[in-house]
């Protein structure tokens, strides 16, 4: 969209090393994802709130559109400093993102078999990314101009707008074009295609972990009854779980874990290019070739996994498999230089979401359905989601 100026696809290079420090160092550093623990503990805070009201009035749940909601909403405060998820401006912008990630998965024939590229022209595909391209270039255009005014007339943010109160991803990479620090200069359009990157790799795939995790617990409800248990004697009778509270649950990181493995958010990751010729398996790979890992695969592979198909985050217990790209078997962000920088920060809003689920929740499938007649069906795309909707019944927990 802005000619490979984003970390996800621009060619490597010095350019690219410079907009990986950019993101790793300023925008998703350790340090720069507690400082948006706030975001994440109010924006669960407000989900958890919104099914307690649901609990009162309706019999089923739609978990998916909750988690949709959630992972927006914290994403927008982070990156652009407030919520688009009210109201009519809401609609446009979330109807925007889903056009935008689904041109993302679908299919071109011309990426694959070059001489044939003419038929997007003629099934549509070249107009509706034209469009939608356009639409959230003036979005994105807009949202930089209103944070420079902003900083122009100094005006301090309001907590009841919903904005986060310190700086933003916006207000990070003004502040780095303004003092010179990216090492070259830093048009306009990077600071664009940053923020596309962040709701490329941030809104939806943050949501299918949450949606796929769920939907394995209430497959599982030994399972569910384990993890509820374990935050619940770690949270005790808190009214408000903290981010603290995290660190002493061990089950919790196996379930996002396995969750990870079965239902890798982006099954063939991000496509890599070979930088040179190489020799793999008796098979030649020239330099340039575009190289797609599918680590979906990789996550069922019975030569390196018990049981592959089986629901079972106990694993985790019995090996030191991680996800931050040291372990081939398991590499659901990548790896490499690669690797999704991101992954932190989605880690955070999973664990902290799911605690809160079944801290304060007791979840059953509808209509008294048995667990083994759950549709499990994926849908396709880029990012992997339930074919159908995840829905069930919630009841507040009386502690």
């Amino acid at each position: 969209m802005y000619g490979s100026k984003d970390v996800a696809f621009a060619p490597y290079g010095e350019f690219w090393r410079q907009m990986r420090s950019i993101s790793v160092l300023q925008l998703l550093s350790n340090k720069r994802v507690q400082s948006f623990r706030r975001v994440r503990e109010e924006e669960t805070s407000l989900m958890v709130q919104k099914i307690s009201q649901l609990c009162n009035s309706s019999s089923l749940i739609n978990l998916s559109d909750i988690f949709a909601s959630l992972t927006n909403d914290i994403v927008c405060r982070a990156a652009l400093g407030r919520k688009y998820g009210i109201g009519d401006e809401g609609k446009k912008f979330k109807l925007l993102l889903t056009d935008f990630v689904g041109l993302l998965g679908t299919f071109c024939v011309g990426d694959y078999i070059p001489w044939l590229a003419w038929i997007s022209k003629f099934n549509g595909l070249n107009a509706k990314v034209e469009k939608v391209a356009k639409v959230f270039d003036e979005f994105l255009e807009g949202i930089v101009e209103e944070h420079r005014e902003r900083k122009k007339g100094e005006k301090k943010r309001d907590d009841s707008t919903g904005e986060t109160g310190g700086s933003d991803f916006v207000d990070i990479l003004l502040e780095v074009q303004r003092e010179n620090r990216a090492g070259f200069r830093m048009e306009i359009d990077v600071i664009k295609a940053l923020i596309l990157d962040v709701f490329a790799a941030g809104t939806d795939t943050t949501y299918s972990v949450l949606e796929w995790a769920m939907a394995e617990l209430l497959r599982h409800p030994a399972k569910l009854e384990n993890l509820q248990n374990e935050v619940r004697r770690v949270a005790g009778r808190k009214l408000e779980m903290t981010e603290d509270d995290l660190e002493k649950m061990s089950y919790l990181r196996a379930v996002i874990k396995e969750s990870l493995r079965l239902h890798t958010p982006i099954p063939l990751l991000v496509p890599r290019e070979s930088t040179q010729f190489v020799k793999l398996m008796g098979y030649d790979i020239a330099a340039g070739t575009q190289v797609i890992v599918n680590a979906w695969a990789i996550g069922r592979d019975p030569s390196l996994w018990e049981n592959p198909e089986e629901f079972r985050p106990e694993r985790f217990f019995e090996t030191d498999r991680d996800f931050k790209g040291l372990n081939f078997e398991l590499i659901p962000f990548g790896a490499g230089r690669r690797g999704c920088p991101g992954a932190s920060f989605a880690i955070a809003v999973n664990e902290l979401a799911l605690a809160k689920l079944v801290h304060k929740f007791n979840f059953a499938l509808p209509n008294g359905r048995k667990e083994s007649d759950m549709d499990m069906t994926e849908t396709t795309g880029i990012t992997v989601h339930k074919k159908f909707p995840l829905l069930a019944v919630a009841t507040q927990h009386s502690c």
